[in-house]
């Protein structure tokens, strides 16, 4: 069965550098310019994509294949996606001077090059050489670091309207060969464009990485600058057991980490409160940060008041959000410190949300126990976070963030599905259960008794 009148297989397979593939002749652009074509001729119910590994043809790419026909098109450039949309996709006529009618032809060439890729996979492991995918792993630090530096000198900014290097350094207060060589690094990540001497954001660095654009995600990204710093020590922690952070991260700081929450909280807002809001009168958003679930909750239940429970810095930057949103009259906030203060009573929801991996287990069965006595009865905690599997090996995100604890916390981890459900009945708490969410952290919601 074939739901669509065409499905378009199109490799965007990547291969070490230097090495022909599809993505190295530019897949990728083309991939993209083929979705915008077919959604501007109104075919986007009518035809499928879907990126695929190699196609055997790898020396002609970027490759493409159409069912139900089955017609191969090679070496599919930017200039061709229209003819290609409006020919075969509108009008049923594949485009004959790129697709492949040789069959034994292609059959023959695709083999080919299949038994070479595994004659090259038996070479190499005879010769002990480590696996492309391995080393890119352990490399991949320097494409990060890349991307943290220009984001900390603020390039991005400093080429928005183009700039040579020369210029670009005198706005950044940096040297000029250094800067020069940085930028063509980043034009090597295609995140900058060179044209002569003068550099130019790509267009996905003009929207996210510069400063001034309405979706900005520099002050956010320096954030994981700063946790870049903090991986550095990753060694020690291990040898150790922990790491005594500088608890004082600064105005900058405390900017750029809650910027990021915000950021994060942004994706996970609406659906959370989706979930988790209705029937819901009065809540607490225990280190609620920037606001950005309270505000999502109080739009999605029209009868909620809301309360952020966080330090004072930190709710100067909620407050600031709270305004935005006009909705200073049924949010408030409320300056406390969430690993030992009590809460108060009369709330029917309380959110956890990215929390619990901050605190060690003692802190967050005291927490719990704090959040049982704030509720009425039947009310409700929905705690937001990574929930790794009983083993801890996974999910990969959640491990990770494991060890990102380990660098940033003296006692905070990522924990499992079983480990919370087991607080929360110690606490008091009935009935719980997981709320299905997409993206890497996991929704479980708990009822008291």
């Amino acid at each position: 069965m074939e739901p669509f009148r065409y499905h378009v297989y199109v490799c965007d397979q990547q291969k070490p550098e230097g090495v022909p593939c599809c993505t190295a002749r530019g897949s990728r652009g083309m991939i993209e310019d083929l979705r915008r074509e077919i959604v501007s001729q109104g075919l986007a119910n009518d035809v499928q994509i879907t990126t695929c590994g190699s196609l055997g043809l790898c020396e002609r790419g970027p490759n493409m294949v159409v069912y139900p026909e089955g017609v191969w098109y090679s070496g599919v450039r930017a200039e061709d996606v229209r003819e290609i949309v409006d020919s075969h996709f509108r009008h049923g006529r594949p485009v004959s001077r790129l697709a492949i009618t040789d069959r034994a032809a292609l059959a023959t060439e695709v083999c080919a090059n299949r038994d070479l890729y595994l004659a090259s996979v038996r070479a190499r492991d005879a010769a002990g050489v480590m696996p492309d995918e391995l080393a890119q792993s352990i490399r991949g630090f320097q494409e990060s670091r890349v991307i943290l530096t220009a984001l900390e000198l603020d390039l991005f900014t400093a080429i928005q309207s183009g700039a040579t290097a020369a210029q670009a350094a005198a706005a950044a207060g940096t040297e000029a060969r250094a800067t020069e060589m940085l930028l063509n690094a980043l034009a090597s990540l295609e995140l900058v464009r060179k044209e002569g001497a003068v550099f130019h954001n790509a267009p996905v660095a003009a929207r996210f990485l510069a400063a001034g654009s309405p979706d900005s995600a520099r002050m956010a990204m320096l954030h994981t600058a700063r946790l870049w710093h903090r991986w550095s020590g990753l060694t020690e922690c291990v040898r150790t057991g922990t790491t005594v952070p500088d608890d004082e991260r600064g105005a900058e700081g405390t900017e750029a980490f809650i910027a990021a929450m915000h950021n994060n909280a942004r994706q996970r807002a609406v659906p959370l409160a989706g979930a988790v809001a209705a029937g819901a009168n009065r809540m607490l958003d225990v280190g609620g940060g920037s606001g950005a679930y309270a505000i999502a909750f109080a739009q999605a239940n029209p009868q909620l008041r809301a309360e952020v429970f966080d330090q004072p810095a930190v709710l100067a930057i909620a407050q600031r959000h709270i305004r935005e949103a006009g909705l200073e009259e049924r949010i408030s906030t409320r300056v406390g410190d969430l690993r030992t203060d009590e809460f108060g009573g009369g709330y029917d929801l309380v959110l956890i949300s990215a929390i619990c991996h901050m605190l060690g287990e003692e802190e967050n069965r005291n927490l719990l126990a704090r959040v049982h006595r704030g509720l009425v009865e039947g009310g409700r905690v929905a705690i937001q976070d990574f929930l790794l599997r009983a083993d801890k090996t996974g999910p990969r995100a959640g491990a990770l963030f494991s060890l990102n604890m380990l660098v940033n916390t003296r006692g905070g981890a990522s924990y499992s599905e079983e480990e919370y459900s087991a607080w929360l009945r110690e606490a008091g708490f009935g009935e719980v259960r997981r709320v299905a969410l997409a993206g890497p952290a996991g929704v479980l919601v708990a009822r008291r008794e």
